[in-house]
């Protein structure tokens, strides 16, 4: 058995990891977009790194874009195999592609207008709302915690990982020369008392380990904070400043929990009367969703909806949904609240209210996860002063706020949690994917204090001998 890195390794996105037997059945883990990697993001997503054709099947993690939005590229260029995943995975990945393809649509056609003045040669998108419907009936769910035969080789068990609905350590049994190996993906892990989601599993032991390593030098602050941290921004930017408060969210999971905390704001009467928008299409589609898999929740959500039957939903908070109304945010002169996506910032709706709300010092833009260094969003939290935005330069003079204890990823005692059920002395190797070079060079130092005693960190492309 052999597994090949080509996505998430030595970088935070593009998760995607091939596994190859020796029979020739070859699967792949995760199938996702690289973003956030300047000018370099085109190249890595041009290329797999193998043969799509040769793909039999593909097991996802979650339906975050960073791991799933390269499956129409792969069906465009021969995939044509069953795509397992939870069941809120599914529902999530139909409304995620289709939104990722008009995205690269718009951002091509934008892209294009600059490369025509330039006379330069334009550029197509990198796959099709048709290459989205050619993978769809692709999708097959399996259910939490229950094994289920993929072939005659190779069984699947997912198990709760808590970072977003529906997401999942994938626990593979993998048949190979008579011999059964186990092989665990952590895929993202969650946060321990998580504010919506339940917390990650204990997963079966396993003989290797793919483990994420986003923060895996850091300690998140208290969630507690977070909505005090939302009031302050919005009291300090809209109300004394008189200026707009834009929060780059992603659709999934983000999103949703910025509106639980406002609406915990709006029941304590603590919501200062300024208009809320959610400039993002997908997120009203998402959070509409989100509400149909409530067992998903933890047990605090599913107490406060016995009593409050919507707690993403509240006084003030408006949903935007066409191009016209989106760039009518930007002529309206009142102070107001402006989340959308993407959360990195490199991509929709709210690149364009970054770009005009970057160069008054009245406005803030808050940043509220993880952003890529060479992202828009992760420039401007390592304090850049002018930033290129669609081809434009832009000083920055608003202001650039950040909190640090939303982020929907683990820390490292989280992470360190979630491998708590194993026993390092019976773990064969560990591979750290998912995470910046220095953040898992880092983390692989901690593990091998801990006893795991083979801790590798693979380059991209690169593939290694399981046996």
């Amino acid at each position: 058995m052999k597994i090949s890195f080509h996505g998430a390794a030595r970088t935070v996105t593009g998760s995607k990891h091939l596994v190859q037997l020796a029979n020739g059945e070859n699967f792949l883990l995760d199938c996702g977009l690289f973003q956030g990697m300047g000018r370099d993001t085109d190249a890595y997503n041009a290329n797999f790194g193998f043969d799509a054709k040769t793909v039999n099947y593909v097991i996802l993690s979650h339906a975050h874009i960073d791991h799933t939005g390269l499956l129409p590229k792969l069906a465009a260029e021969g995939f044509r195999g069953k795509v397992y995943c939870t069941p809120a995975t599914k529902a999530l990945v139909e409304i995620l592609l289709e939104d990722s393809a008009m995205i690269q649509r718009d951002d091509a056609k934008y892209k294009n207008k600059r490369l025509a003045r330039e006379g330069m040669p334009q550029v197509g998108p990198l796959y099709t709302i048709d290459d989205v419907n050619l993978l769809l009936p692709m999708l097959q769910t399996v259910e939490y915690d229950k094994p289920y035969t993929i072939s005659e080789n190779v069984e699947v068990m997912f198990t709760e990982a808590g970072h977003i609905i529906g997401s999942a350590a994938v626990n593979l049994k993998i048949k190979e020369n008579n011999t059964i190996q186990t092989l665990t993906f952590s895929g993202d892990i969650g946060r321990y008392r998580d504010m919506i989601l339940r917390s990650p599993a204990k997963f079966p032991p396993a003989d290797y380990i793919l483990i994420e390593s986003t923060y895996g030098n850091k300690l998140h602050d208290l969630i507690h904070t977070t909505p005090d941290d939302l009031l302050k921004w919005i009291q300090q930017t809209c109300v004394e400043q008189k200026g707009n408060l834009i929060i780059p969210a992603f659709s999934v999971g983000r999103t949703q929990e910025i509106l639980f905390e406002l609406n915990q704001l709006s029941l304590e009467k603590r919501l200062p009367h300024i208009p809320i928008y959610v400039d993002s299409p997908l997120s009203m589609e998402a959070t509409e969703m989100l509400k149909k898999f409530p067992k998903y929740y933890n047990k605090k959500i599913q107490r406060i909806l016995e009593v409050d039957d919507d707690p993403f939903d509240f006084e003030g908070l408006r949903y935007i949904k066409s191009v016209h109304e989106s760039k009518a945010l930007n002529e309206d002169m009142h102070p107001k609240v402006i989340i959308s996506a993407s959360g990195m910032a490199d991509a929709g709706r709210v690149k364009h209210h970054i770009k005009n709300n970057i160069s008054s010092a009245k406005n803030t833009i808050l940043m509220v996860g993880y952003c890529e260094p060479r992202s828009l969003g992760g420039r401007l939290m390592n304090g850049a002063t002018e930033v290129r935005i669609y081809g434009e330069p832009f000083e920055v003079k608003c202001k650039i706020g950040s909190i640090k204890s939303m982020s929907a990823h683990g820390d490292y005692e989280d992470l360190m949690q979630f491998l708590a059920c194993q026993n390092p002395a019976d773990v064969k190797q560990v591979y750290i994917v998912h995470g910046e070079p220095e953040v898992q060079d880092h983390f692989a130092e901690r593990l091998r204090k801990k006893g795991f005693k083979d801790v590798i960190v693979p380059e991209l492309h690169e593939a290694y001998i399981l046996s």
